[in-house]
């Protein structure tokens, strides 16, 4: 899995080959304002030590990703995705400590309300495979990285942002091989 990122939009100025997860981009590139992706696939954080606003990329070129995606600032880390062949389970609770209704997911579930009457979900346990979960409906809006393991509280999860804690999350997406 490689990724390459440059300082200036449009792959201009100095640029830095990632092969592997990097906590922070600035001892390589005081800024990153574009990125290409040439095989994997990676999720970009705008803070240090994979913290703050978290974006999904796969193969391709990002020349001004900061206007595709409407990030705030530039990647300041980022984070491979290994590829995952194998099933894919999450269990998703209602409630903080694994409390109140449960689901368990094998698929995309593109809306928890519409399908399990569901208006939140708390806390979760990624058993098998990589997850995308999206503060709202229909995979929109900031999103968050689970591999597997268990999540007590994902309130509690704010990533090192004031305005990611407290985030619902309405939909969940697996992340496949056709990613890569």
């Amino acid at each position: 899995m490689v990724t390459k990122k440059t300082q200036e939009r449009n792959f201009q100025g100095r640029s830095y080959e990632c092969m592997s997860d990097c906590a922070d981009m600035s001892s390589y590139l005081n800024r990153c304002h574009s990125c290409r992706v040439e095989r994997g696939c990676f999720m970009v954080y705008d803070r240090t030590n994979f913290m703050g606003n978290q974006y999904f990329m796969r193969r391709g070129e990002y020349a001004d990703y900061m206007s595709m995606m409407g990030m705030s600032d530039c990647i300041r880390s980022c984070r491979m995705i290994p590829m995952h062949r194998g099933s894919f389970r999450m269990r998703i609770y209602e409630r903080e400590n694994f409390q109140g209704m449960m689901h368990e997911l094998m698929e995309d579930c593109d809306n928890i309300m519409d399908r399990y009457g569901m208006s939140n979900c708390m806390s979760c346990n990624v058993m098998e495979g990589q997850w995308l979960m999206h503060e709202q409906p229909h995979f929109r809006g900031r999103m968050m990285y689970m591999r597997p393991g268990e999540y007590r509280s994902l309130m509690s999860m704010g990533m090192g942002m004031s305005n990611m804690s407290g985030m619902r999350f309405m939909s969940m997406r697996r992340i496949m091989d056709s990613c890569y």
